[in-house]
């Protein structure tokens, strides 16, 4: 019996799985839409294991917060179609509000955390794996990171730049317009370290060493070049410390002074890009 679009149709409204693994039940079932759900049910699960060596690169960030917490977490898929649809979505919000509620971004504990899944009650994990068949790629929860109020005055403000780029931040205090404005601004600027002397040795040394090779090029005393390597190297701490960066609303103040004038500090923040880096 030829396996038809209409057939293929049938089955992925009845099953909510994805195309290609509809398509393949129906071939193995000649084109018997009984017969192949039958055979989904008995290898879903093994189906949904195999696409976990698949590489997943796309996904987004999701955000959940009250007032004294607030929690991020970057879940990939496979492409951007995935990452654009429902189900991926609902996914993604209901495992945040789960961490918020169970505070917990380890992954490991995430997996066991409840999930509303059908009406009924899904572990995280088993919610993952029903995603994973219904899409037909694999998931996968990157990363994951809480933040708390620790005392009187504090705040907690978050930033979603479309579902790439999230921020988390933690103000001692200030006005809630001020505290966008503060994410936003990391978002957009991505500072590495609240101040100049919290850049790490290491992360200096490196610069270090790309900066002396420039300089060196330069016909100039070794005097004059041991200064325009400091004056570079100053520049590059402020240019990564978010209280030395320009900000981004008005570049002829730093972020530092538009705290003052605001009567905040900045306690912590956090910044996830989709796929970045990280150690």
């Amino acid at each position: 019996m030829p396996i038809t679009a209409t057939l293929v149709k049938e089955l992925r409204e009845r099953t909510g799985a994805g195309l290609m693994e509809c398509k393949q039940a129906l071939v193995e079932s000649a084109g018997d839409v009984e017969h192949a759900i039958e055979l989904m049910r008995r290898t879903g699960q093994i189906k949904a294991a195999k696409k976990a060596g698949r590489i997943a690169t796309e996904g987004a960030i999701f955000i959940q917060q009250t007032p004294h917490q607030a929690v991020m977490l970057e879940i990939n898929c496979e492409t951007d179609f995935v990452a654009n649809e429902a189900s991926f979505k609902s996914f993604g919000e209901k495992v945040a509000r789960s961490a918020l509620s169970h505070p917990h971004t380890d992954l490991e504990q995430l997996k066991n955390l409840p999930v509303e899944q059908n009406a009924s009650t899904h572990t995280v994990e088993q919610a993952r794996q029903e995603l994973i068949l219904r899409c037909g790629e694999n998931i996968q929860i990157r990363r994951g990171v809480l933040i708390k109020t620790q005392g009187e005055g504090e705040a907690i403000y978050t930033y979603l730049h479309g579902k790439k780029i999230g921020v988390l931040v933690r103000l001692s205090a200030g006005s809630s317009m001020l505290g966008s404005n503060i994410a936003m601004h990391i978002a957009a600027c991505n500072p590495e370290v609240l101040n100049p002397e919290d850049v790490s040795e290491k992360r200096l040394e490196k610069e270090k060493k790309i900066l002396q090779a420039q300089v060196e090029k330069e016909s100039k005393p070794a005097a004059i070049l041991q200064k325009i390597l400091q004056g570079r190297l100053k520049k590059f701490t402020h240019d990564i410390s978010l209280n030395t960066q320009e900000f981004v609303k008005d570049p002829s103040k730093t972020v530092g002074e538009i705290l003052k004038e605001g009567g905040a500090h900045v306690i912590q923040f956090v910044r996830y890009e989709l796929g970045e880096k990280f150690t």
